[in-house]
Protein backbone atom coordinates (compact mmCIF):
# COMPACT_ATOMS: atom_id res chain seq x y z
CA UNK A 1 0.00 0.00 0.00
CA UNK A 2 1.73 3.49 -1.39
CA UNK A 3 0.33 6.57 -0.25
CA UNK A 4 0.57 9.43 -2.58
CA UNK A 5 1.29 12.64 -1.66
CA UNK A 6 0.16 15.30 -3.85
CA UNK A 7 -0.98 17.82 -2.05
CA UNK A 8 0.45 21.20 -1.10
CA UNK A 9 0.37 22.31 2.35
CA UNK A 10 -1.82 24.97 3.19
CA UNK A 11 -0.71 28.74 3.73
CA UNK A 12 -1.15 30.00 6.88
CA UNK A 13 -0.27 33.65 6.14
CA UNK A 14 -2.86 36.14 6.24
CA UNK A 15 -3.22 39.27 4.81
CA UNK A 16 -3.92 41.45 7.38
CA UNK A 17 -4.37 44.82 5.05
CA UNK A 18 -6.77 43.31 2.86
CA UNK A 19 -10.55 43.20 4.03
CA UNK A 20 -12.72 40.82 3.76
CA UNK A 21 -14.70 40.82 0.21
CA UNK A 22 -17.89 42.29 0.41
CA UNK A 23 -21.41 40.46 0.64
CA UNK A 24 -23.56 41.17 -2.38
CA UNK A 25 -27.21 42.46 -0.62
CA UNK A 26 -30.28 40.81 -2.26
CA UNK A 27 -32.82 43.04 -2.08
CA UNK A 28 -35.11 41.23 -3.75
CA UNK A 29 -35.46 38.78 -0.73
CA UNK A 30 -35.37 41.75 1.66
CA UNK A 31 -38.21 42.99 -0.02
CA UNK A 32 -39.65 39.75 0.16
CA UNK A 33 -39.18 39.46 3.80
CA UNK A 34 -40.47 42.53 4.67
CA UNK A 35 -43.58 41.88 3.06
CA UNK A 36 -44.07 38.39 4.41
CA UNK A 37 -43.79 40.21 7.91
CA UNK A 38 -46.33 42.35 7.44
CA UNK A 39 -48.59 39.98 5.87
CA UNK A 40 -48.29 37.92 9.17
CA UNK A 41 -48.81 41.31 11.17
CA UNK A 42 -52.10 41.83 9.21
CA UNK A 43 -53.25 38.59 9.04
CA UNK A 44 -52.88 38.38 12.94
CA UNK A 45 -55.05 41.90 13.58
CA UNK A 46 -57.68 40.23 10.98
CA UNK A 47 -57.75 37.05 13.75
CA UNK A 48 -57.62 39.21 16.87
CA UNK A 49 -60.78 41.19 15.39
CA UNK A 50 -62.31 38.18 13.80
CA UNK A 51 -62.23 36.49 17.81
CA UNK A 52 -63.00 39.95 19.61
CA UNK A 53 -66.25 40.81 17.61
CA UNK A 54 -67.62 36.99 17.10
CA UNK A 55 -66.62 36.45 21.11
CA UNK A 56 -69.57 39.04 21.82
CA UNK A 57 -72.15 37.63 19.17
CA UNK A 58 -71.62 34.24 20.23
CA UNK A 59 -72.14 35.10 24.34
CA UNK A 60 -75.88 36.70 23.21
CA UNK A 61 -76.92 33.77 21.56
CA UNK A 62 -75.73 31.53 24.32
CA UNK A 63 -77.73 33.52 26.18
CA UNK A 64 -80.63 33.74 24.21
CA UNK A 65 -80.27 30.21 23.49
CA UNK A 66 -80.48 29.32 27.45
CA UNK A 67 -83.86 32.07 27.72
CA UNK A 68 -85.42 29.87 25.03
CA UNK A 69 -84.34 26.76 26.97
CA UNK A 70 -85.39 27.78 30.29
CA UNK A 71 -89.03 29.02 28.90
CA UNK A 72 -89.30 25.60 27.20
CA UNK A 73 -88.83 23.48 30.07
CA UNK A 74 -91.38 26.11 31.82
CA UNK A 75 -94.02 25.47 29.08
CA UNK A 76 -93.05 21.69 29.93
CA UNK A 77 -93.21 21.41 33.58
CA UNK A 78 -96.53 23.79 33.40
CA UNK A 79 -98.20 21.10 31.11
CA UNK A 80 -97.17 18.22 32.95
CA UNK A 81 -98.66 19.78 36.62
CA UNK A 82 -101.83 20.91 34.87
CA UNK A 83 -102.69 17.26 33.50
CA UNK A 84 -101.56 15.72 36.72
CA UNK A 85 -103.80 18.49 39.10
CA UNK A 86 -106.67 16.90 36.06
CA UNK A 87 -106.04 13.14 36.53
CA UNK A 88 -106.08 13.78 40.09
CA UNK A 89 -109.20 15.31 39.99
CA UNK A 90 -110.73 13.06 37.68
CA UNK A 91 -109.57 10.32 39.77
CA UNK A 92 -110.91 11.74 42.80
CA UNK A 93 -114.53 12.23 41.48
CA UNK A 94 -114.33 8.59 39.98
CA UNK A 95 -113.49 7.16 43.51
CA UNK A 96 -115.87 8.96 45.21
CA UNK A 97 -118.76 8.03 42.82
CA UNK A 98 -117.97 4.19 43.35
CA UNK A 99 -118.92 3.86 46.69
CA UNK A 100 -121.23 0.90 46.57
CA UNK A 101 -119.86 -2.04 48.13
CA UNK A 102 -120.61 -6.02 47.78
CA UNK A 103 -122.67 -6.58 51.11
CA UNK A 104 -120.88 -10.03 52.63
CA UNK A 105 -122.35 -13.71 51.79
CA UNK A 106 -122.40 -17.09 53.32
CA UNK A 107 -120.03 -19.50 51.74
CA UNK A 108 -119.52 -22.82 52.59
CA UNK A 109 -115.57 -23.61 53.92
CA UNK A 110 -115.18 -26.82 51.74
CA UNK A 111 -116.75 -24.94 48.78
CA UNK A 112 -114.15 -22.18 48.95
CA UNK A 113 -111.19 -25.11 49.01
CA UNK A 114 -112.39 -27.02 45.92
CA UNK A 115 -113.00 -23.74 44.07
CA UNK A 116 -110.15 -22.49 42.29
CA UNK A 117 -109.14 -19.03 43.50
CA UNK A 118 -109.55 -15.92 41.35
CA UNK A 119 -108.28 -12.52 42.31
CA UNK A 120 -111.03 -9.80 41.96
CA UNK A 121 -109.29 -6.32 41.01
CA UNK A 122 -109.40 -3.54 43.76
CA UNK A 123 -112.44 -0.86 42.24
CA UNK A 124 -109.45 2.03 43.90
CA UNK A 125 -107.21 0.23 41.38
CA UNK A 126 -109.80 0.05 38.36
CA UNK A 127 -110.90 3.45 38.80
CA UNK A 128 -107.41 4.91 38.47
CA UNK A 129 -106.73 2.90 35.39
CA UNK A 130 -109.79 4.38 34.06
CA UNK A 131 -109.17 7.62 34.74
CA UNK A 132 -105.80 7.87 33.51
CA UNK A 133 -107.27 6.12 29.85
CA UNK A 134 -109.59 9.11 29.76
CA UNK A 135 -106.96 11.02 30.42
CA UNK A 136 -104.92 10.56 27.87
CA UNK A 137 -107.75 9.95 25.21
CA UNK A 138 -109.07 13.82 25.79
CA UNK A 139 -105.50 15.24 26.15
CA UNK A 140 -103.30 16.00 23.68
CA UNK A 141 -100.70 17.85 24.99
CA UNK A 142 -97.34 18.36 22.68
CA UNK A 143 -94.53 18.65 23.86
CA UNK A 144 -92.48 20.55 22.10
CA UNK A 145 -88.71 18.93 21.71
CA UNK A 146 -85.15 19.62 20.93
CA UNK A 147 -84.30 18.94 17.57
CA UNK A 148 -81.43 21.32 16.90
CA UNK A 149 -77.68 20.17 16.77
CA UNK A 150 -75.81 21.67 19.37
CA UNK A 151 -73.15 24.66 17.44
CA UNK A 152 -70.44 23.80 19.58
CA UNK A 153 -66.34 22.74 18.52
CA UNK A 154 -63.39 24.23 17.23
CA UNK A 155 -64.26 23.94 13.13
CA UNK A 156 -67.67 25.69 14.52
CA UNK A 157 -65.94 29.35 15.86
CA UNK A 158 -62.89 29.81 13.80
CA UNK A 159 -64.15 28.40 10.29
CA UNK A 160 -62.77 25.30 8.90
CA UNK A 161 -62.60 27.22 4.91
CA UNK A 162 -60.87 30.10 6.51
CA UNK A 163 -58.37 27.88 8.21
CA UNK A 164 -57.82 25.85 4.56
CA UNK A 165 -57.20 29.31 2.88
CA UNK A 166 -54.39 29.99 5.10
CA UNK A 167 -53.13 26.94 4.89
CA UNK A 168 -53.15 27.62 1.04
CA UNK A 169 -51.43 30.42 1.22
CA UNK A 170 -48.52 29.85 3.37
CA UNK A 171 -47.43 26.86 1.40
CA UNK A 172 -47.54 29.01 -1.08
CA UNK A 173 -45.66 32.20 0.20
CA UNK A 174 -43.22 28.64 1.51
CA UNK A 175 -42.66 28.38 -2.33
CA UNK A 176 -42.43 31.53 -3.45
CA UNK A 177 -39.32 32.28 -0.52
CA UNK A 178 -37.42 28.84 -1.78
CA UNK A 179 -37.68 29.79 -5.36
CA UNK A 180 -36.43 33.51 -4.44
CA UNK A 181 -33.65 32.09 -2.42
CA UNK A 182 -32.39 29.59 -4.96
CA UNK A 183 -32.30 32.45 -7.85
CA UNK A 184 -28.69 33.48 -8.15
CA UNK A 185 -27.75 37.20 -7.74
CA UNK A 186 -26.94 39.67 -10.49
Amino acid sequence: MSMNNNYEPLDETFDEDSEAPEESSNRTFLFVAGGLGVLILVVLLCVVGYVFFNMNSGQASEATAQAQATQQEAIVQAALTQTAVVAQAQAAAQTEAVTATVPPTSTPVIAAATATFTETPNPATATVGAAFTQIAASTQTIIPTSTALPNTGFADEVGIPGMFAMALALVAVILLVRRLRAVPAR
